[in-house]
């Protein structure tokens, strides 16, 4: 098959890549690691060379080291084993998801062993550099294709594909197969399409993995769409929450002869879950079971999953059970989402039941499963049992990683245990992680919270000086120590952040409006609450629930009946809802204002929906 007009440059004009490939120096034979590799497997054994002895040891890899002395036996050989020998050896080793070494070795085949690769050697380095997250240099391999005389295969372009998609380069990906199309660069085939729409699916791109589906249904007949294709938008779909349009897609199945599989069930049945709609969840379980396809952990754990996220503990109790009955083994992540429906609900003796049944089940609890209990712990204020098992974690080997620190930072503080939350942020670091957006919102407001505003001040300063991206130059950072100063009663120093935001290149969001707005209502200043409330509009940002919440009970409190009861007009007009709080401010003032008619008539049409 011969390549029709596939110019290199229009992929690769952005990759600083491929300027370097003329010079050869991607493939530089003195790299370091090449020269430790060489030295780290130099061995003095004999008789090590034999073709049979390498085609065993080929059938034997099972770890790095076991590669990496195989192919130090198979470099010595001479005559060198054929290319195919060295191919299967570096497809074991991506097997073992070690891609740098994979890429290493191709480095060593081209430069310093003098192997001719052929386009299965060169796929598999694309491959390698694809699947670490590196596809711009896996199109200059593609280069050496051409260079070599050789025409790349359809996995060739799927690897590429791939590799585009994972690092989220759509527009990148679409393109390619454009181009694959229009230029008949290869022979498409399911996998190619497959690999198409499931990145399409995967990125929010629904819509067009269905015309891509579409396309695939008027093409050859080698290229008809099968199971696996509609299993990827239906799971697309669902995840969407767009659940009829998944259910139609899996009627159009049958209707064309494609038989669902149990895939096909779990990605319904955790949509329909997900959405609270049990009856036709067990609907599709009965007919599932009733066409022999027999659920599978991942449907029941999609089903115990969404039960405990509803507060329904109990019946995902049941769940189990019948799960056990089915002969379908409960995994890490049941028991993990029955522990987190325990923790939500506030009963932590059971939540800690099922942890402990973990261990007596041989199931290793991981740091999810620490993390979701000592988050348990930590909203119910028992602190010392949230950092006790803490501490536990590396005793049994498991490493806390940021999202626990964070929880536990925010447990501290809310508990008033500043100090000792502050320690813990600098063992954070400590220890080789890096504080993460959450972790400075946590150690902020924890702040703010404990009536340490200037500190707060000083990290707010010390974020501005780092720079650098969100992780330290974020609205939410600026909103917190705002609302730690209205609270503080320091509303000139708030007011003063808040004019200095756009200098700094940020863009107050509701959150930040609704903070000044309460602030100023705090302080009695009425008017300019108002103010605030006609600027953010002007600024694009519209006011939800809570800012008219926050303003009407603001105006309550000061006495401004009138204004309130506007302000109230206006949030009805928009189809928001009084709060609980606010209605009981407003039923607190009826005894003393009956007369009021503006009270009333909040009181008589607000009482409805607070009262649901």
């Amino acid at each position: 098959m011969k390549i029709k007009g596939f110019l290199l440059g229009h992929f690769l004009s952005s990759s600083p890549i491929t300027t370097r490939i003329s010079g050869n120096s991607l493939f530089m034979s003195n790299s370091p690691f090449l020269f430790i590799f060489r030295h780290f497997c130099t061995k003095s054994v004999s008789n090590r060379n034999s073709r049979e002895k390498m085609k065993l040891g080929l059938g034997n890899i099972r770890n790095l080291d076991d590669a990496l002395t195989v192919y130090d036996d198979m470099s010595r050989a001479r005559p060198l084993p054929n290319v195919k020998q060295f191919n299967e050896l570096l497809s074991r080793v991506v097997k073992l998801k070690e891609y740098s070494t994979a890429i290493y070795l191709f480095k060593d085949l081209c430069n310093n062993l003098g192997v001719s690769v052929n386009e299965y050697t060169m796929t598999i380095a694309i491959n390698s550099y694809c699947l670490s997250n590196q596809a711009d240099f896996g199109f200059s391999i593609l280069g050496w294709f051409f260079k070599r005389g050789f025409v790349p295969m359809t996995s060739t372009f799927n690897v590429l594909l791939k590799g585009l998609f994972k690092e989220n380069k759509i527009n990148e990906a679409q393109e390619l197969f454009k181009k694959m199309v229009k230029e008949e660069l290869c022979e498409l085939s399911v996998f190619t399409y497959g690999t198409v729409i499931d990145g399409l699916c995967k990125s929010g791109n629904v819509a067009m993995g269905i015309e891509m589906l579409r396309v695939m249904e008027k093409g050859r007949r080698i290229c008809k769409p099968n199971t696996h294709i509609y299993n990827m938008v239906i799971n697309g779909l669902c995840k969407d929450r767009m659940i009829d349009s998944a259910l139609k897609l899996f009627d159009e199945m049958s209707e064309k002869g494609i038989p669902p599989d149990v895939v096909t069930y779990n990605a319904l049945i955790c949509g329909l879950c997900n959405l609270s709609h049990w009856e036709e969840a067990k609907m599709l379980l009965k007919k599932m079971i009733g066409y022999k396809i027999y659920p599978d952990v991942i449907t029941f754990n999609s089903m115990v999953d969404a039960l405990c996220k509803e507060g329904l503990v109990d019946e995902a109790e049941d769940v189990i059970n019948i799960m056990k009955q089915q002969n379908v083994t409960p995994n890490k992540f049941t028991y993990n989402a029955l522990m987190d429906g325990y923790c939500l609900q506030g009963r932590m003796g059971k939540a800690r039941n099922v942890f402990d049944s973990m261990s007596n089940k041989n199931i290793a609890p991981d740091v999810r499963s620490y993390s979701i209990l000592i988050n348990g712990y930590c909203k119910k204020e028992k602190i010392d049992d949230a950092m006790h098992l803490f501490r536990d974690m590396p005793r049994k080997g498991v490493e806390p990683n940021a999202a626990t620190y964070n929880t536990v930072l925010q447990g501290l503080f809310r508990c008033g245990r500043d100090s000792c939350a502050l320690k813990l942020f600098d063992e954070l670091q400590s220890v080789g992680l890096k504080p993460d957006f959450y972790t400075y919102c946590n150690v902020l407001d924890g702040l703010c919270r404990n009536s340490q505003v200037e500190q707060a001040l000083l990290l707010l300063d010390a974020l501005e000086r780092k720079g650098g991206g969100d992780h330290h130059h974020h609205i939410s950072y600026y909103s917190i120590v705002m609302d730690g100063l209205c609270e503080a009663k320091r509303l000139d120093a708030a007011l003063a952040i808040f004019s200095d935001l756009a200098s700094k290149g940020l863009r107050p969001n509701v959150v930040t409006y609704t903070i000044l707005i309460k602030g100023c209502c705090e302080n009695g200043l009425f008017e300019e609450a108002k103010d605030i409330l006609l600027n953010m509009e002007q600024a694009n940002v519209l006011p939800n629930e809570i800012t008219y919440n926050v303003i009407i009970k603001g105006n309550l409190k000061g006495g401004k009946y009138e204004d309130a009861a506007k302000l109230f007009e206006e949030m009805d007009a928009k189809g928001f809802s009084m709060d609980a709080s606010s209605f009981e401010l407003l039923l607190g003032l009826l005894g003393t204002r009956k007369q009021n008619p503006a009270i009333l008539k909040m009181i008589q049409k607000s009482a409805p929906s607070t009262l649901k």
